[in-house]
């Protein structure tokens, strides 16, 4: 079996988060000229693929990569910035389909402790 690429590992994440009621963000690629992409902002370089937001299961914050994909050093300053924040931040790759949906269905209110 063949691996998928990341745009096709995306497709497969972002349709199995709406599966679930998840909002999902992402930001496109744009082509600036013949083989030149970048993807435009006027932040830092290297936010993660997505960001995905369910009222019953928080938000979290995920790089997508191939199989054989490397995390660039910006994406992870981006990663460990969020994490030090408190924020919910994934590296998942399509190994980690099982547990990418496990994520997706978990009620994370169930996790919380009671305000009670």
């Amino acid at each position: 079996m063949v691996d998928p690429s990341e745009a096709e590992f995306q497709k497969a994440v972002i349709t199995l988060a709406k599966l679930h009621r998840w909002k999902v963000m992402h930001t496109q690629p744009a082509q600036v000229r013949a083989g030149r992409w970048i993807t435009p902002n006027t932040g830092d370089q290297g936010f993660p693929d997505l960001v995905m937001t369910h009222s019953a299961r928080g938000t979290i914050f995920v790089e997508l990569k191939a199989a054989k994909g490397v995390v660039s050093e910006a994406q992870w300053d981006w990663i460990n910035t969020l994490e030090d924040a408190g924020c919910e931040v994934h590296v998942w790759r399509p190994k980690d389909l099982d547990k990418i949906s496990a994520r997706l269905s978990t009620d994370t209110r169930q996790l919380r402790p009671s305000n009670i």
